[in-house]
């Protein structure tokens, strides 16, 4: 069993389950959304779905087959390893870290603005 690709970018610290072509079934369909006549013609976008789990991606990011194609490989790459490695995968660890660090930043803009709130009621009454 050959992996069939690796993540790009920073995706490559990631030790995601190896996908192989054998397991994959490709379709390309007409895409959806604005676009007009452009996204109406052409058939670029990719249906890529992953047999042994069911697990279906549509991908329609690009004007290019190509990059559309590469693109829902690597999400159904990450849908998949969700799927078999649950809360062990690096894709839920990295959302549950990315999760954390948004509330804990919304907490210290909330703090920042109740200070902000007390400075003003602190110069109103001296200036009484």
């Amino acid at each position: 069993r050959v992996p069939l690709l690796q993540a790009a970018g920073k995706k490559n610290s990631f030790d995601l389950l190896g996908l192989t072509e054998a397991e994959l079934k490709e379709q390309f369909v007409r895409g959806d959304g604005p676009g007009g006549q452009a996204t109406n013609k052409t058939n670029n976008c990719v249906v890529l779905k992953h047999i042994p789990s069911g697990i279906v991606v549509k991908c329609h990011q690009t004007r290019s087959v190509e990059q559309n194609r590469k693109i829902a490989r690597e999400i159904l790459q990450e849908k998949v390893d969700l799927f078999y490695k649950g809360e062990d995968s690096d894709v839920f660890k990295e959302k549950k870290a990315s999760e954390k660090k948004k509330q804990e930043k919304k907490r210290r803009a909330k703090e920042n603005l109740e200070r902000k709130k007390h400075f003003k009621e602190m110069l109103q009454l001296d200036k009484k």
